[in-house]
């Protein structure tokens, strides 16, 4: 049993460390960003990626996306404050083996381990009822097929900030801010206009 976990919070990710060799796994690495734990999972034989959703770099969706697609033997829990159908439904889709909301985490981290080590799902109970919850207000609508960093943008996006505004808030570069960009008006299959994406988050995106 070999785990990998991922945060871009030092201390969580220090803790979490703590908490899940205090459960008897070995832990055979930490990483703070998405690029690095994505390359650490195809060069090292983990059972486990224990992930959050939000990190520079690549985010835990698109690591989940891209083992899914690899074939990746890894299995991958999402541990999250998130509670949006779309990427619950997305990481569903992806074959997700666990998906914990971080704030209950403590309780339930030693159950989804056990039961992913026996090859079974673990999604928390808080997040289902909650989902439940959410599901009358967001849907299912275009913005399903995003990933977390594209709502995350698109999100800024209609809150009028500039490319290089969105690019320090996600410590990511204004070039990747622009693919991402268009990688949103490819999916939700819009014109290639000026400001069409503002115009869409303005009108579409739920206010939060």
């Amino acid at each position: 049993m070999n785990i990998l976990i991922a945060d871009d919070h030092t201390l969580t990710l220090l803790g979490t460390k703590s908490f899940v060799e205090s459960l008897g796994y070995r832990v055979g690495s930490v990483c703070s960003n998405g690029i690095t734990a994505y390359n650490e999972i195809c060069s090292k034989n983990f059972t486990i990626a224990l992930l959050d959703i939000n990190m520079p770099g690549m985010d835990g969706l698109e690591i989940l996306e891209k083992v899914y697609t690899s074939k990746i033997r890894t299995k991958i829990i999402l541990l999250t404050m998130h509670r949006e159908i779309s990427i619950y439904k997305r990481a569903n889709e992806l074959g997700v083996f666990g998906y914990l909301l971080k704030n209950h985490s403590e309780e339930e981290l030693d159950i989804c381990l056990q039961s992913v080590v026996n090859n079974v799902q673990y999604i928390s109970p808080h997040i289902t009822k909650e989902l439940v919850m959410d599901k009358k207000e967001t849907g299912d609508n275009d913005l399903s097929k995003l990933t977390f960093t594209e709502n995350k943008i698109l999100e800024m996006i209609g809150k009028q900030h500039s490319t290089k505004q969105i690019a320090a808030l996600l410590f990511i570069s204004e070039k990747t801010v622009e693919g991402h960009r268009r990688n949103i008006i490819d999916k939700l299959g819009l014109p290639k206009e000026k400001n069409i994406l503002l115009q869409w988050a303005i009108k579409n995106m739920p206010v939060k």
